[in-house]
């Protein structure tokens, strides 16, 4: 079915059932980032591709919600299908709750499924829409109903992560949890988040694509605790770390039922858990709203995590030294493709024992790279010439952690507009890199770093700076970040503890003409203490070559070329040793001084 016709079919179903407006977001059963194929219901209904965003549909309209990052993206892929493009944020665009409202009538219906809404989302559009006495249709996924070859739900069997790669026991994770709870009074806790499950239970799988984790819910009580998950997934060894732990197994969707007999105080996020569980809650519990404990505690990479994350990013580094100097070496001289750079690149990190990419590589050459998240199709694939940059932003998934780089490489001539953006882009980076703060700070307070060089000439890019990394788990890690306000569908906002990694990733996108971003990954680190308080620094662990044929050395002051030789040096000292002589010769020069 095209696009119109997917429309056509779902409005059918709503004027059955008396539903004025039905709203479909991006997400799964627990509002995870990147959703695995079965869940993939917003972009099945709108040809939209991008990771976030949000559609509503009415009887004679239609809109799409995106942030600044799929802006040029939306609108290529929504052309043709009836669906107007609202781009979150900008001025003027109204919000998909001013939406709905202006749309629906009183005493209308709004439709959704609720396994895939979060609490908080239902009950904001709910405070919007109360003046006109709306109604919810929340139990049935009308989109279903219309995808006749949707995905089947995943079971592949999912693995335990050794102690030696995860630095920490489920039995002391969860008995950091219980203290948490004590603390909030909380006689139970309900986890969704399949990030949090995994890191707690020590667990990982294959259910989502680039994401380790199995689709799962977790409840935890005071002595014991349940996993609402499919026993087909579990080896021997995950089933005795659920037994050694007093952790019952239970059917994946059995928990709807189950939640209709706790009693007592519950801990749990409404910005995670969906409404369908906690419409299913005894209406007499107390819940404590907040964000699971776990959340933090995983973001401060124990000792065993941050010296693994070390050892990975070497690894990493050799793959990525090998690409830059195939790359720079044949390009011109061979057919290279941005689909076949990706996939050399993607072979390098298997042969260094890469289990899996952390997300979809972005190989984009010259104007592809000003969307931010482009990612290289059959009909949009480019032949690399010796001219212009490609902007490879890629990553991957080891047992020893997971890995997020970005390096842009000049192929051949490019501008003086385009060195200077090249140079100022590197700048602020070096300039985040540098930061010495004082123990309280947030992203909030550091983001100017990396904007300032590009604010001063009145340029910006459409994103956080950077975020928080997982440890052998999502690429994208809450509650740290880099962003100069708090947007509140992102936690990404909190103090920067020690232990937390961080991306590091400002960059320049000119529409039509290039995209430049330079993104390495940064440890918060403590510094000295004295009568001002705990100060705090960031320990980069990524060791990758700039492209030095992109940076014009006239722009960087003495402190940024210290630095940047610095790097370099580091560089070559880490990765040379894992390299072929030809290689070595070649990382020498990339890594010279200037």
């Amino acid at each position: 079915m095209t696009i119109i016709e997917k429309l056509s079919a779902l409005r059918a179903l709503m004027k059955e059932r008396n539903i004025e407006a039905y709203f479909i977001p991006t997400s799964d059963f627990h509002e995870t980032e990147y959703v695995g194929e079965h869940f993939k219901a917003r972009a099945y209904m709108s040809g939209f591709t991008g990771s976030q965003g949000v559609l509503a549909i009415c009887q004679d309209c239609a809109a799409l919600w995106t942030d600044g990052r799929y802006f040029i993206q939306a609108e290529n892929q929504l052309e043709g299908s009836t669906i107007d493009l609202m781009k979150q944020g900008e001025e003027g665009v109204p919000t998909v709750e001013e939406y709905l409202y202006d749309h629906m009538s009183e005493n209308a219906i709004l439709g959704f499924d609720g396994r895939v809404m979060n609490t908080t989302l239902v009950e904001k559009i709910a405070s919007k829409l109360n003046e006109k006495n709306i109604t919810f249709a929340c139990h049935e996924d009308l989109v279903g109903m219309i995808w006749n070859d949707r995905p089947e739900l995943p079971n592949k069997p999912g693995f335990f992560l050794e102690e030696k790669y995860s630095g920490k026991s489920t039995k002391d994770k969860m008995a950091d949890i219980r203290k948490e709870m004590q603390k909030h009074g909380a006689q139970y806790h309900i986890i969704t988040a399949l990030d949090d499950i995994a890191w707690i239970m020590n667990m990982r799988g294959w259910d989502i694509s680039h994401y380790p984790v199995m689709l799962s819910y977790l409840v935890i009580g005071m002595d014991s605790a349940t996993i609402y998950i499919d026993e087909a997934k579990l080896t021997d060894e995950l089933r005795k770390n659920f037994a050694d732990n007093q952790v019952e197994v239970h059917a994946y969707d059995a928990i709807y039922e189950e939640v209709k007999a706790i009693r007592g105080v519950v801990l749990l996020d409404k910005n995670i858990v969906n409404y369908a569980i906690i419409e299913n809650l005894d209406k007499e519990i107390q819940i404590v709203n907040c964000p699971n404990p776990s959340q933090l505690m995983k973001s401060m990479k124990n000792p065993v995590e941050q010296e693994n994350n070390r050892i990975v990013h070497i690894k990493d580094a050799v793959a990525m030294c090998k690409f830059m100097y195939w790359l720079k070496t044949n390009v011109g001289k061979e057919k290279i493709t941005e689909i076949s750079a990706s996939d050399y690149l993607e072979q390098l990190r298997k042969d260094q024992g890469c289990f899996d990419l952390s997300f979809d590589t972005i190989s984009a050459y010259k104007e592809h790279a000003a969307m931010m998240h482009y990612h290289a199709e059959e009909d949009t694939d480019v032949e690399l010439q010796p001219e212009g940059m490609l902007l490879v932003d890629s990553g991957g998934q080891y047992l020893e952690g997971t890995t997020d780089i970005t390096r842009t490489f000049v192929l051949g001539p490019i501008s003086d507009e385009i060195r200077f953006h090249f140079t100022t882009a590197l700048r602020s980076n070096i300039a985040l890199s540098k930061a010495h703060f004082l123990y309280g700070c947030r992203g909030l307070n550091l983001d100017i770093l990396a904007r300032g060089p590009l604010w001063d000439l009145d340029l910006d890019y459409k994103c956080g700076t950077g975020h928080g990394v997982g440890h052998v788990l999502n690429v994208h890690e809450g509650p740290n970040g880099f962003r100069w306000r708090i947007v509140p569908e992102r936690n990404d906002s909190c103090v920067l503890e020690e232990g937390m990694t961080q991306s590091n990733e400002p960059g320049v996108y000119i529409e039509g003409s290039h995209g430049i971003r330079h993104e390495n990954e940064m440890v918060v680190r403590k510094g000295n203490k004295n009568e001002y308080g705990q100060f705090m620094h960031f320990e980069t662990i990524t060791f990758v070559p700039f492209d030095l044929d992109g940076v014009d050395a006239s722009l960087l002051t003495s402190y940024e070329k210290a630095w940047l030789n610095d790097y370099h040096a580091q560089v070559y000292e880490k990765v040379s040793p894992f390299l072929t002589e030809d290689e070595r010769e070649w990382l020498k020069t990339a890594t010279r001084s200037i």
